[in-house]
């Protein structure tokens, strides 16, 4: 739809219908307007799946590896096509705009949504970024850039005032949104925290450069509840402000009529709405795209094998088929597939790592070690409606009085959403559990309010719960939990009956629990090393859980949770066949890395977790990927690790010098570098020669079977007369060769990576610049001296 057109339809509605358009309508769609032929748009939050308009488990969703995991992958076409398929699941659940990609960088890794984030590099993240909006905006659904900007951590998220340098901002923060926009992203979400001062939903940042010198012709969404004024963001290049129906901006027709917002702001928020709605079929009675893909479980398998980044193998790997195998680890047998917070979704099936390898092996498991985790939900598989005898719990809606208002049978016992009802003053979550073990097992309920707990008729919590937040992760995701400690006995079922009270700005996130007993600690640590003796291999599954990786709080440490160190050292001392996956989101430790045969991350690797694993572990596929961030060896070796705002302020004081860049200023030695990962093959770097866009690199496999490299350039200045990192990634290009094969792959390097940022724009210092080629930033062997750039002027 032409400008033309626009200003037609725009012209057609007074004050109060602009500013009402420019409010949602709930808290997943937009108000429709029938004289313009406008429909409502529904948004969804993403990025490893579409979960439609709610958190309803009965909703499904297919669910993609982490977004580190993608980035990962250093596979700009692979990204594309996963985000071909979240375009197919957006249309099959009704969605036009996908929330996602998350462009934020990996200033640190202790920033609680790192998972969410695609790398410490901008150039990394900003290919992988564009890719992925692509994918998603090819099959007709918007994707959204976010979180614009400088949104790196969660610690006062809502509040922070982020204090960023120009040129950082430029060279750093910046540019994978400006990717984006090159991209044709059709939104960009404004951030809750402020810039040097200013809020996101009104901060100049927004017009230039983003409308301004970048030309974004797109829609600025507000991330949920960030419009916090009426003049000051309606004034601003803000254009949508995200939930609805209650928002600052209700009064923003009040404001166009008082003179304090003029009505030209208005008409060119509406007139952006309304070029999204075209662009999603959302207008003049269009009917939307209907994209399909293909065997999409094949291609999550195909991305977890792609994204999985062998660090360390001393010839372990890969195995042999009809090896007796010990899968061991708290993870193995439920894998921890998503990180925590508003990116869940709800998959149909999970393949777990005990499952998939058991497909191909001989396998043995226990958990080895316990996670001090948030209760197990009820499920289908333990719990039975309490009236019905069908798998799944009931919940209800009561009034005052406690007379049922409504029913309705769900399939969890963690219920985030009940569509609520005029009256309405308590949620009830009811089951009847199927106890398979004898002990005292854990009964738990979670929620705001007044919180009771009856097992067996019986009351055995009841406790007020203030609300002490007003984060929506916290509230409406992840609320606290109280717990109960009862003797079952195996056989036996027992009716489990949680209420919440429902107060205002409290949601209605409800969670009714049981964790069975377990052996003790030591017991189950002591399980784990006999069968470990017993097998040829030893495969031990570490992680993470919701508690440290998730939305809404930073992280403190680095180290894996509970007595997981402990037993991968337990189990290696008896099984020299040692091979530990590392199920993160994030960089942990591995004070055992050089201790084990060999070391993998999954990262959280999506519903196919298990079928991919045992792809790269049996060699059926080659470990695909190479880290997106420097992973330290310890926490406290960290060059930028601040991420506690102090006074409300969170400086950047380190600039240009993040992740790889800050380990090279340090002259630290960090336990994996940025880009580093091996395949089942070895690789020689033999020759790099200069071409008119970057360089041409001869490699050759000079391993025993087919493999795939990724051959990375960086670009540094010597003797400088402007402030630099010490190197900065330039470009990079995969390349596959059969055994004993050498080829040439062109890297390209764009005008862009000798660049710099100074108060009057763009520019290049004088002289030569050179390249660095090699598998990562820590590995350069071949050298590039003195490449002039030829930059237009």
């Amino acid at each position: 739809m032409d400008d033309v057109d626009l200003d037609l339809l725009v012209g057609k509605v007074d004050v109060a219908r602009k500013a009402r358009l420019l409010t949602g309508a709930t808290a997943w769609r937009t108000h429709d307007e029938p004289d313009l032929g406008l429909r409502s748009i529904v948004v969804s939050d993403g990025p490893i799946g579409v979960r439609g308009q709610g958190w309803d488990e009965r909703s499904t969703s297919l669910a993609l590896p982490s977004p580190t995991a993608l980035a990962a992958t250093w596979d700009v076409e692979l990204v594309a096509r996963l985000g071909g398929l979240l375009a197919a699941e957006a249309r099959r659940k009704g969605v036009d705009v996908l929330l996602a990609p998350t462009l934020n960088l990996h200033r640190s890794p202790f920033a609680g949504r790192h998972f969410e984030c695609y790398s410490e590099d901008p150039v990394l993240t900003a290919r992988i970024g564009a890719a992925y909006i692509r994918g998603v905006q090819g099959g007709g659904v918007a994707a959204t850039a976010k979180h614009y900007v400088a949104n790196d951590s969660e610690t006062e998220r809502m509040t922070l005032d982020a204090r960023v340098a120009d040129r950082v901002l430029h060279e750093l923060y910046l540019v994978p949104f400006e990717a984006a926009v090159e991209a044709g992203v059709w939104v960009v979400m404004s951030a809750y925290n402020a810039v040097n001062g200013t809020t996101m939903s009104e901060n100049p940042l927004l017009d230039e450069p983003l409308k301004g010198s970048w030309g974004f012709d797109g829609l600025v969404v507000s991330d949920w509840g960030a419009v916090r004024s009426t003049v000051a963001s309606g004034r601003a290049a803000q254009d949508l402000a995200m939930p609805g129906p209650e928002s600052p901006w209700n009064a923003l027709a009040d404001a166009v009529d008082n003179g304090e917002v003029p009505e030209s702001a208005l008409d060119d928020k509406v007139r952006r709405l309304l070029r999204l709605a075209g662009r999603v079929g959302a207008l003049n009675g269009a009917t939307p795209s209907r994209p399909e893909v293909d065997a999409p479980l094949d291609l999550l398998r195909e991305a977890v094998a792609a994204s999985t980044v062998l660090l360390r193998n001393d010839g372990a790997l890969p195995l042999s088929p009809g090896a007796k195998v010990a899968v061991l680890g708290p993870n193995a047998a439920t894998a921890r597939i998503q990180g925590g917070g508003s990116a869940g979704v709800y998959p149909e099936s999970v393949v777990s790592f005990l499952d998939g390898l058991a497909e191909v092996a001989d396998v043995v498991h226990t958990a080895g070690v316990r996670l001090a985790d948030r209760p197990a939900p009820l499920t289908t598989g333990n719990s039975r409606h309490p009236h019905d005898d069908v798998p799944g719990v009931l919940v209800r809606l009561l009034d005052a009085d406690g007379a049922e208002l409504s029913a309705e049978h769900r399939l969890l016992g963690r219920v985030l959403e009940v569509p609520l009802v005029d009256g309405a003053r308590t949620v009830e979550v009811s089951g009847r559990l199927a106890v398979d073990a004898t002990g005292d097992w854990r009964i738990s309920v979670a929620g705001f309010g007044r919180l009771t707990l009856d097992v067996a008729g019986a009351r055995v919590v009841d406790e007020d719960v203030p609300l002490d937040t007003d984060d929506p992760a916290v509230i409406h995701l992840t609320p606290p939990y109280r717990h109960a400690t009862v003797h079952l006995d195996a056989g036996t079922t027992v009716d489990l009956l949680a209420r919440r009270e429902l107060r205002a700005d409290t949601g209605t996130a409800t969670v009714l629990a049981a964790d069975p007993p377990r052996l003790s600690e030591d017991d189950e640590l002591a399980l784990a090393v006999e069968l470990a003796r017993a097998s040829d291999v030893a495969v031990v599954v570490v992680g993470t859980t919701d508690e440290i990786e998730s939305e809404g709080f930073d992280r403190t440490s680095l180290a894996l949770p509970g007595r997981q160190d402990e037993l991968v050292r337990a189990v290696r001392a008896v099984n020299d066949r040692t091979v530990v996956v590392v199920n993160s989101g994030g960089p942990v430790e591995l004070p055992w890395r050089d201790e084990v045969a060999a070391v993998l991350l999954t990262w959280f690797p999506g519903q196919e977790a298990g079928h991919g694993l045992a792809d790269v572990l049996f060699g059926f596929r080659e470990p695909g990927g190479r880290l997106p961030t420097t992973w330290a060896a310890a926490g406290a070796d960290l060059p930028v690790s601040d991420v506690t705002p102090r006074d409300g302020v969170l400086r950047y004081d380190e600039g240009l010098h993040v992740g790889y860049r800050a380990w090279r200023r340090s002259g630290a030695e960090p336990a994996y570098w940025f880009g580093h990962g091996l395949g089942y093959t070895t690789w020689a770097y033999e020759e790099a020669v200069a071409t008119a866009g970057g360089v041409r690199v001869r490699v050759r496999n000079t391993g025993g079977r087919v493999g795939r490299e990724v051959v990375q350039v960086y670009v540094t200045r010597p003797g400088s007369a402007v402030e630099r990192p010490e190197r900065w990634l330039g470009g990079w290009a995969a390349v596959s060769a059969a055994a004993g094969e050498a080829v040439e792959v062109d890297v390209e390097v764009p005008e862009r990576a000798y660049r710099h940022w100074t108060p009057e724009g763009w520019a290049v210092e004088p002289g030569g610049f050179t390249l660095l080629v090699g598998p990562s930033a820590g590995d350069t062997p071949l050298t590039l001296g003195e490449r002039s750039p030829h930059v237009a002027e």
